[in-house]
């Protein structure tokens, strides 16, 4: 598979997708038009055209899934944008698409997730940080990689005199139910894989991983994370 999985798509200073374009080349090398699946926004014609915009300077077309019902079944490259994760899954298991994203990726189709399409490429939404405003039939997701993620990864502020959870805090709680990593990935950050290989690019934050048991571990961008490909996710699994 080829995968391009990105924390965000707005960074504080840069265009649209800017801190991701030479990635996003990367990933799209020999596409002519990317199927853009614009679910996890309300506005599906607006986020599209932002999408167009910011993918110009690649010389790639850029199609809504929502203007052209079939376009996912032919799509030389697939891009799921971000938004809240609920909307997005609970659209793709009611249209059926999200079976159809799947086959075309595992068969060989570039996937390109942001945010809350980063969250898709996961088995689960459950490490997703949005507020459940839709009720998905079901919190399954695409299972392109076999372990969780969480974009926009925060640390906790040692200066801050909040007194509610922490995202480290969540995902803790996450691990006390269910037997799989989880990956915080930080703003600017991204993992790509290629030719079986996961490692994680963008700009010096890095990550955080988190397994069951056993103290978080800092990521530093370029590491080669391709073990992670090898777990076996556990859910519902008490301790």
């Amino acid at each position: 598979m080829e995968l391009l999985l990105l924390s965000n798509s707005a960074t504080h200073g840069q265009p649209f997708l800017a801190h991701a374009l030479d990635a996003l080349r990367d990933v799209l090398t020999g596409v002519e038009e990317v199927v853009f699946v614009p679910y996890a926004l309300a506005d599906h014609d607006g986020y599209t055209a932002t999408v167009r915009s910011a993918l110009e300077p690649l010389g790639v077309r850029v199609t809504g899934a929502h203007s052209a019902a079939p376009a996912l079944e032919s799509a030389q490259a697939i891009f799921v944008g971000g938004g809240n994760t609920f909307r997005l899954v609970k659209t793709l298991h009611d249209s059926g698409e999200l079976a159809v994203i799947r086959s075309r990726v595992r068969g060989g189709t570039p996937y390109i997730g942001s945010s809350a399409g980063t969250n898709l490429a996961g088995p689960t939404l459950r490490t997703s940080n949005d507020m459940p405003i839709v009720h998905p039939p079901s919190f399954e997701t695409l299972g392109l990689v076999p372990f969780q993620l969480n974009p926009h990864y925060l640390d906790p502020d040692p200066t801050s005199t909040h007194q509610g959870e922490t995202r480290e805090k969540r995902i803790t709680e996450f691990l006390e139910e269910n037997d799989v990593p989880v990956l915080g990935i930080r703003e600017g950050t991204w993992l790509r894989l290629h030719d079986d290989r996961l490692v994680l690019g963008g700009l010096p934050a890095g990550a955080r991983l988190f397994r069951r048991g056993v103290a978080p571990t800092e990521i530093a961008t370029g590491t080669d994370l391709s073990e992670l490909l090898t777990v076996t996710p556990r859910f519902d699994v008490h301790p």
